[in-house]
């Protein structure tokens, strides 16, 4: 089964767990991911974060539950995993604009959100220049802070982070430290399933000194992409991969850190490299 049919897998586990507390690791297992990719590839694919995906589908199937007049609205709350009342009003208006308690009433417009498909959309219509290497284990060497299993709570983390590294001098005790390949600043998103969540601002090397960190990132096989441009730029970049690159190219990805290497970090006239860790569909870390 292509990734295409495994995402479409996870998606009917989505909708047969929709009363349960669904399990991200799960989903991306179902994915053949982590979970940190599989809610990358589903944002980019959906236009809509996961989280946010399934709240609207639960809060649609709230909808149908109250408006059938059989079920109190605490019994439906609890049905769909708010054991708080307001958490669920909160979330039940933020998707239909009305209380719960206003659907059991005639005329009462709400919204569906349909279950998703997944499918392929070649549109070929700009070139996207790439090359893959295969890399040996490097180190490197700068300033992390934790993140969130659900990667939309981290929209503010990361941009405040490159903000305090400038503001305080560690962005240029960095570029001090360049030397190794790959040159550059990095932005590493380091979020297997096995470690903690981090994102690393660093540079290849070693010398955990100074209140920096170190950090290995292991062997692997990469698709590389350069780009220039804003910090939008490099999103759209992010997501044409994902959704034009990815599901044709033989390749799905592989168990290692997503790397943006900042050539120059000019925010407003940036030169970059995303690097994002693959492995051929069928095969292996080492292919």
């Amino acid at each position: 089964m292509d990734w295409i049919g495994r995402l479409n897998e996870a998606i009917s586990y989505i909708e047969g767990h929709l009363t349960e507390e669904l399990d991200y690791e799960q989903l991306a297992r179902i994915a053949g991911c982590s979970a940190y990719h599989f809610q990358r590839m589903f944002a980019y694919m959906a236009g809509v974060p996961l989280s946010e995906y399934i709240r609207r589908r639960k809060m649609s199937l709230a909808a149908v539950d109250l408006q059938s007049g059989k079920e109190k609205v605490l019994d439906v709350a609890l049905k769909y995993g708010y054991s708080s009342p307001t958490a669920f009003n909160r979330a039940f208006q933020s998707v239909h604009g009305v209380a719960p308690s206003a659907v059991k009433g005639e005329g009462v417009s709400v919204k569906s959100y349909p279950r998703l498909t997944f499918t392929v959309i070649v549109k070929g219509v700009e070139e996207l220049n790439y090359r893959i290497e295969k890399r040996e284990a490097f180190q490197i060497v700068g300033v992390s802070r934790p993140l969130f299993r659900e990667i939309e709570k981290n929209f503010e983390i990361v941009p405040q982070m490159w903000q305090q590294v400038v503001a305080d001098g560690t962005l240029q005790k960095l570029a001090g430290r360049m030397g190794n390949e790959p040159l550059g600043l990095l932005g590493v998103s380091a979020c297997n399933d096995e470690e903690e969540w981090k994102y690393f601002i660093a540079v290849a090397g070693s010398g955990a000194e100074d209140g920096l960190e170190e950090y290995r990132i292991p062997a692997a096989t990469w698709a590389i992409f350069p780009g220039e441009g804003t910090n939008r730029s490099l999103q759209e970049l992010e997501q044409r991969i994902v959704t034009e690159w990815l599901p044709t190219s033989g390749y799905e990805y592989g168990n290692a850190p997503d790397i943006e290497v900042y050539l120059n970090a000019d925010p407003e006239h940036a030169k970059y490299e995303v690097w994002i860790p693959v492995v051929k569909k069928g095969g292996d870390a080492a292919d």
